[in-house]
This record gives structure tokens, sequence and C-alpha cells, in this order.
């Protein structure tokens, strides 16, 4: 049985990448759990009766995996991905710290992972939002060739992890207690608890780095120059992520077929009701393991365009699992 390291076994996207592992059956002892200065006796949980020792990232010698999946952030991944390569394993960064580098594919698990060789050592995994619009996009472009996507995100605090979820509870907790808030504005800088935030990420000029993501990414994984337009905006909600998105594209396409092609792809739900509550809301998807699609309707607006709103769980079903069938994927070469 292969050895699988997964690094950053303390946030949310590693915790549930060893869920994903536990319910595969692979056994506790063919899984090493991982964090930088771990101290001797930490533990994380690995299903309900199992809980896994984790290691100090710091002198760990990566020649006791066979891969190793980066769940961590952008700046620990670029930290240790060397002393990883080196020992010629392979690689799975969840972070971005590899997006830059030409000869490291970006894969979306059901969409573009024939791309995947016996060779390939380092795989990228896109961010939830570029998961979770083209999934369901994916049979769609392959008969119609998609031109063009706008998409406008609500994103939950669990992009910005631990520290911006609890900032969220307590914001709402203090207003119930009419308690100021000035000492927890420091994730967001403004209040994030009953509000809309226009700001996902630091600002790269005019957008912002998820707006921004969200276009690179889209053409790394498509391989195309089709032209993409993002609006991302934080929501006072804990984990998942809704989207709508308006697609065209380059041959002539009707929205009962776009159905059609969505009903038939893997990881993705169709519940498209025109009736009061015929929709799939954030608060119905956490845990999930699919992306849920509602709302389908052309867009009249431009020939060949259709629009959609899709819900997820941002952590699970558009990181986790992506990484979790990368996995089996590299692992299977």
């Amino acid at each position: 049985m292969s050895k699988i390291a997964v690094i950053g076994v303390t946030e949310n996207v590693g915790r549930e990448i060893l869920t994903f592992l536990e319910a595969d059956g692979i056994p506790s002892e063919d899984v090493i759990a991982l964090e930088p200065k771990s101290p001797l006796g930490n533990l994380v949980s690995y299903g309900e009766d199992d809980e896994l020792d984790v290691f100090n990232l710091d002198n760990f010698d990566f020649s006791q995996a066979d891969i190793a999946i980066f769940a961590t952030s952008e700046e620990i991944t670029k930290r240790y991905l060397a002393k990883a390569k080196a020992k010629n394993i392979k690689i799975i960064d969840c972070s971005g710290a590899t997006f830059a580098d030409a000869d490291v594919p970006m894969i979306v698990a059901g969409l573009n992972e024939k791309i995947l060789n016996t060779d390939t050592k380092i795989v990228a995994i896109p961010s939830a939002l570029t998961t979770q619009i083209l999934l369901p996009l994916s049979k769609v472009n392959e008969r119609f060739l998609l031109k063009r996507i706008i998409a406008s995100a609500y994103i939950s605090t669990s992009v910005y992890g631990k520290d911006a979820m609890d900032e969220l509870f307590n914001q709402t907790r203090k207003i119930y207690m009419n308690t100021t808030l000035a000492d927890d504005e420091q994730v967001f800088k403004k209040q994030i608890a009953f509000n809309v935030l226009p700001q996902v990420g630091e600002f790269i000029g005019e957008e912002t780095k998820f707006e921004w993501l969200v276009n690179a990414e889209t053409k790394k994984v498509l391989n195309g120059n089709m032209k993409v337009h993002a609006n991302c905006a934080f929501v006072p909600a804990f984990i998942g992520a809704a989207l709508y998105v308006n697609a065209e594209c380059a041959k002539e396409v009707d929205v009962d077929t776009v159905r059609s092609e969505m009903q038939k792809t893997k990881g993705v739900v169709v519940f498209d009701k025109q009736v009061d509550g015929g929709y799939v809301s954030l608060n119905d998807v956490q845990g999930e393991d699919d992306i849920y699609v509602s709302r389908l309707r052309q867009d009249l607006s431009v020939d060949n365009g259709f629009s959609f709103w899709c819900v997820a769980d941002n952590l699970r079903a558009s990181v986790a699992k992506n990484a979790f069938n990368v996995m089996k994927i590299m692992l299977k070469n």
C-alpha cells in the first residue's frame, strides 16, 4: 500500500482530505500527518475511532512517502516543496504555490485528468471557485466550446481559515450582546457579520486575488483563451461558496441540452425546480461531496448564452475531493 503524507492536517482542507482517505478504507498506518513545528504528542482525528500522530514537518524525511498532499498555505508549501521534490515522490499542491510553473499541470478530476501520465510528478489543484465553475461546464465545453464566462461569487469566511470563521462568530455574538466590535475586525478590516464585503484576497490592480485566480486558473485548466470575468464577495457564512455563472458558447446551445449534459457529469447534481424553494442554497451543502446546480436559464442578452446558480462545500467538494481524486489517479498511474 502507498504511503500518503498530508501536510496541513489541522487546516480546514487538510482535515477534509483525511476524511476522504478514511472513508476510502485507507489504513491509518499508511497516512502520515504533518504540520510545521508540531509538538510531540500532537494528534488529529482519523475517522470516528482512530487518531494519527502529527509529525513535525521540519525534520520529516519525504522518502518515507510515495505521495505528498500539500493542503496548507502557499508560504509553507514553497518552504518545504523542494525537500519533497528532492526525494522524487509524487506531489499534489492545493496551495497555489506551483500555479505559475509551466510544467505543472492544473487538474480538475473529471475534466482534464487525461493529460496526466506516469512521468507527472507534481499536480496543482485549482481554487475551490474554479473547480465549482468548471466541473458543471465540463461536458458543455466539450460539445459547444466555451467562449466567455462571467462569475459572481458569494464566498464563506472559511477561505481565510479558522481565524476568519472565529471573527464572524465573535462579531455575531457581540452584535447580539450590543458590544463594540473594535477588537474583532482584524481579518476582514471591516464588519463581516450581517454584511457583504466586495473583496476576497488582496488587490492586484483593479481585481482582487481571487477574481484574478478564477480568470487565470480557468485558462490554465482548459488550455484556452476564453474571456473570463469574476466578481467575488464575502458573505457572513462559515462554510461554502455560491456562484451565479453566465456562460457563452461558440456553438448554438439551448438550456435543455445544458441541463442534460450537467446531469451526466459525475460530482454534479442538478436540482432545478421553478417553484418556491426549488433550488439548493448555501446552508444545504455543508458536508456534501457534490456541486449542486439550480436556476438554469437561457441568457437572451447574448447569442448561445445561459446562466446557472451553483453551490458547494468549498473545502470538501471543491478542493479536498478533487485532491483526493487526483491522488488516486496519480497512484494508479
